[in-house]
């Protein structure tokens, strides 16, 4: 597996000056957008993960759920809130974790008079978006060996880059249920799938340590191309130094 750039995660400036930190299984973020949509207010507060992981989702009609994204250490999660003001989707904790809650007002505020900060911001949208369309193309248009192979092979890089794993071993934090409502398959269908990839010599699993056997062959049957994850770009690295500054 290539190795990928290690880059500080992009937006820490944003968490200096007064924040709480909750550190819980299940923190307080995780209500406040089915609150807000119920009571029909806005967010006061984005959330940045210090650590731990979160997810967003939403359900349909039927009762039905999709998780739309994964979050990790680094990541300010709904940050497109800062100016839609309205969540349109729920963001819950996977694991226990400390999130820095940050005032939506100084994030403005810190958008709008620091111009290098407001970029990175505004960055990190244009990269969620890419992997947002990138996870809908996964769940819609690919089959359930290549659905699960892609997701395992973003989260090795992804975490890599968040110093929480190795290239080809690492945690997975989400149950098969959880896994399955990420890429629009049943729990058993999940089962049966990653069993597959075990007997292909593909990967191996030891409870929720996954470990990449052959990358190379891993990525082919996941149709996986990294350039939707935007790690590389130097153009990125040198915004972060510069909001940091």
């Amino acid at each position: 597996m290539a190795s990928v750039p290690r880059n500080p995660p992009a937006l820490y400036a944003l968490a200096v000056g007064a924040f709480g930190i909750g550190t819980t299984e299940f923190l307080p973020m995780g209500l406040l957008p089915q609150i807000a949509t119920d009571l029909h207010v806005g967010i006061a507060v984005a959330g940045l993960l210090i650590s731990g992981y979160a997810y967003r989702h939403k359900h349909a009609g039927n009762g039905g759920r999709q998780i739309m994204s994964i979050h990790m250490k680094g990541d300010i999660v709904d940050l497109q809130n800062s100016l839609l003001g309205i969540a349109d989707h729920n963001v819950q904790m996977l694991t226990a974790g400390q999130v820095a809650m940050i005032p939506v007002e100084s994030m403005r505020d810190l958008a709008f008079r620091h111009p290098n900060v407001g970029m990175a911001m505004w960055y990190e949208t244009l990269v969620e978006g890419s992997i947002f369309r990138e996870w809908v193309l996964n769940s819609g248009r690919r089959d359930a060996r290549t659905r699960i192979a892609h997701l395992l092979c973003e989260f090795a890089m992804r975490l890599e880059v968040a110093e929480l794993g190795q290239p080809t071993t690492y945690e997975l934090p989400i149950t098969q249920e959880q896994l399955a409502d990420a890429v629009a398959l049943t729990p058993v269908h999940v089962n049966r799938t990653l069993k597959k990839l075990e007997q292909e010599g593909l990967i191996t699993r030891t409870k929720r340590i996954v470990s990449i056997v052959d990358w190379k062959e891993l990525i082919k049957v996941a149709d996986f191309e990294p350039r939707y994850l935007h790690l590389d770009r130097p153009k990125r690295a040198s915004m972060k130094k510069e909001a940091v500054a």
